[in-house]
């Protein structure tokens, strides 16, 4: 009964958001690509693909969900090389990004909708053999069709943070029972195997593994260069101090550009480098450089300085160039902290060495956050006055900046190891 009004209500909701999708659509631009795929429809290159082997279907919400994703593959492709995939997204980033590693024996989609007839299609094109979601992605259909097919259902790295917390048991009538379907837990946190067990889920289905996210902040050591090569076509080099404000949320960018302001009088070297979550917002960040009269460069752009250019800020508008730019920083702040709720992940920036900021929103890396602090490894503001004031302090002092890059490498070597773990669980089911 619970299914039933679920697929009832569901094409409502569809219906009455349609509008806001579709001025998204409009707006950010990404949305719109695959949109077919998304209603189970797919050309005829992409359907031959999927047919012909058996396959894991592995579901990655966005960028941060997609790298432990394709982490998780290629750790057990070590166990078993024959292994294939099919990968799904929600994002155009995430899309972008993991369009570019995969091989060409997995396959990549949008994730469908989730809605029977869309997802009945789907699964006799993907005849999937095991369900594989990260950290908190619970659609019923797609679960529930899941173990009607007698699939195993995995979810790895998994989180439980304040605000999914409330929604979930708001309806637990309808994800306690979708909970329970899932075979096994493998979760971030004590605290995020608490609330699953608060849902209704058997504790025995759960495993504590830590966050997959120390593993996949391993060290590329072509990423320093890259860096390097991002930064000269802005001028910018490796002896300029930099502060980099990585992917910040709106509000923050502006909070930023006021500190480049500030400090530029003490340090007159200063640059700012600044990513954007979403690179759609470029127009908008432009906008709020524009009426600061700083000189910038535009990332998608690839504009060619003339001789003597010299500016102020830089505004990476592509994907999947933060993580180089990371290793170049002098101090970092990392966005959805400030102005925004939620955060973002710290342990990339940390296990380049360097010192990380971050503002008082932290809701969905409490654990991490705790951990990072614990060991001194973590600055923490509480507004945009005290960002202003510990930004001046790690500009001014190199040691600090030193010894906070240090213990950040430092936490994050010590607590890897999740995805050992993690293949360890979902191959007893394979």
């Amino acid at each position: 009964m619970v299914f039933l009004i679920y697929n009832i209500v569901f094409p409502v909701i569809l219906l009455v958001t349609a509008p806001y999708f579709l001025f998204r659509m409009g707006r950010r631009g990404g949305y719109a690509k695959g949109f077919l795929q998304r209603l189970g429809w797919y050309d005829a290159g992409l359907r031959a693909r999927l047919v012909g082997r058996p396959r894991i279907w592995i579901h990655a919400v966005s960028v941060g969900e997609t790298y432990v994703a394709l982490r998780f593959m290629e750790e057990w492709r070590q166990v078993r090389p024959d292994a294939a995939f099919v990968m799904s997204v929600n994002t155009s980033t995430a899309h972008a990004l993991a369009g570019k590693v995969l091989p060409p024996t997995d396959v990549l989609i949008y994730f469908p909708l989730d809605f029977p007839p869309v997802l009945n299609r789907i699964f006799r094109m993907i005849q999937p053999r095991m369900l594989i979601l990260t950290e908190c992605e619970f659609w019923p259909n797609l679960i529930r069709m899941s173990k009607r097919r007698g699939l195993p259902v995995i979810l790895i790295n998994g989180r439980m943070s304040d605000r999914s917390f409330m929604g979930y048991f708001r309806y637990r009538s309808l994800f306690t029972p979708v909970l329970r379907m899932v075979d096994r837990l493998c979760v971030q946190g004590r605290q995020d195997g608490d609330r699953y067990i608060k849902l209704g889920v058997d504790p025995d289905r759960i495993r504590q593994s830590g966050s997959a996210k120390y593993d996949v902040a391993l060290r590329d050591p072509g990423l320093p260069q890259k860096a390097s090569d991002i930064l000269a076509t802005a001028a910018m080099s490796d002896e300029d101090l930099i502060v980099l404000g990585g992917s910040t949320w709106p509000g923050e960018e502006d909070i930023l550009l006021d500190y480049f302001m500030h400090a530029r009088t003490s340090y007159p070297g200063l640059k700012l480098v600044l990513v954007p979550r979403h690179a759609e917002r470029r127009n908008e960040v432009v906008e709020a450089i524009e009426r600061r009269h700083l000189s910038y460069v535009q990332r998608s752009q690839r504009r060619v300085l003339q001789p003597g250019d010299r500016p102020d800020v830089l505004l990476v508008d592509t994907t999947g160039e933060l993580r180089h730019l990371y290793t170049k920083a002098t101090v970092i702040f990392v966005g959805k902290s400030l102005s925004q709720h939620g955060g973002q992940n710290i342990i990339e920036p940390a296990a380049c060495g360097k010192p990380v900021v971050v503002g008082p929103n932290m809701e969905n890396f409490a654990d991490i956050v705790r951990e990072f602090k614990a060991s001194q490894a973590l600055v923490q503001v509480a507004s945009r006055e005290e960002l202003f004031a510990k930004l001046d302090a790690l500009l001014g002092d190199p040691g600090m900046r030193s010894a906070y890059g240090e213990r950040a490498a430092a936490c994050v070597s010590e607590n890897r190891g999740s995805m050992r773990i993690f293949v360890q669980v979902a191959d007893v089911f394979l």
